[in-house]
């Protein structure tokens, strides 16, 4: 898997098995191919030259990704311990690259972020109240900084935001989309891919523009 668009492919076949199997309650297949999606993801990242942080970002989410195979609550908070590893690597990029964006995005994120607590708060379990409230504060600065590197990266932060809203509003007993597994899924693999393809695809833009030296 030398070239990039290798492990690319296999990752969008991934996606597709796993979506598929969540679409048609097929838990083996689910089970299968969502172990699958970052190691892949992080190697074409990796190959295509991606700074270290993104790629151990996507690391971090492919821990989450297996914890959360569970349903027991330690998994649960492992894996969320595991994906804020994750925003932490993706804050740590934000912060090298990219450009601020206006104030008025930072300001809707943090209404966005004390609305959804605040609904969701009532119906947590006790004990999941404060690290959902936490974990949901780096996962909001996460979602704003991805908004430096370009409207990819801010699309593929925004999605992350959604996808893990979509599973606290399971865990806090909410009424649910048939099959919520498989847009929580979809959301989830299509933000970690935006996130990749809109860091490469700045990063790239900024080396092409760098000045040639005399």
């Amino acid at each position: 898997m030398s070239h990039p668009r290798v492990p690319l492919v296999a990752f969008c076949l991934a996606v597709a098995v796993d979506l598929a199997s969540l679409a048609g309650g097929f838990d083996a297949g689910h089970l299968a191919a969502k172990p699958l999606l970052m190691p892949l993801l992080a190697a074409h990242a990796h190959l295509s030259g991606a700074p270290r942080p993104l790629v151990v970002a996507l690391l971090f989410g492919w821990g989450g990704d297996l914890l959360l195979l569970s349903d027991a609550e330690p998994a649960f908070l492992a894996g969320m311990a595991s994906f804020a590893g994750g925003h932490v690597c993706y804050l740590v990029l934000f912060s090298r690259h990219g450009t601020p964006r206006a104030r008025a995005v930072l300001v809707g994120y943090v209404v966005v972020l004390a609305v959804t607590v605040s609904l969701l708060w009532p119906g947590l379990p006790a004990d999941l109240r404060v690290p959902v409230a936490g974990y949901s504060l780096l996962l909001t600065a996460m979602a704003y900084g991805a908004t430096r590197l370009g409207p990819v990266a801010a699309a593929g932060g925004a999605l992350f935001l959604l996808s893990d809203t979509l599973i606290a509003t399971g865990v806090a007993d909410w009424p649910q989309l048939p099959a919520p597994d498989f847009w929580v899924m979809l959301t989830y693999a299509a933000a970690q891919y935006l996130l990749v393809r809109g860091t490469l695809g700045t990063l790239g833009a900024t080396a092409h523009r760098r000045p040639v030296p005399a």
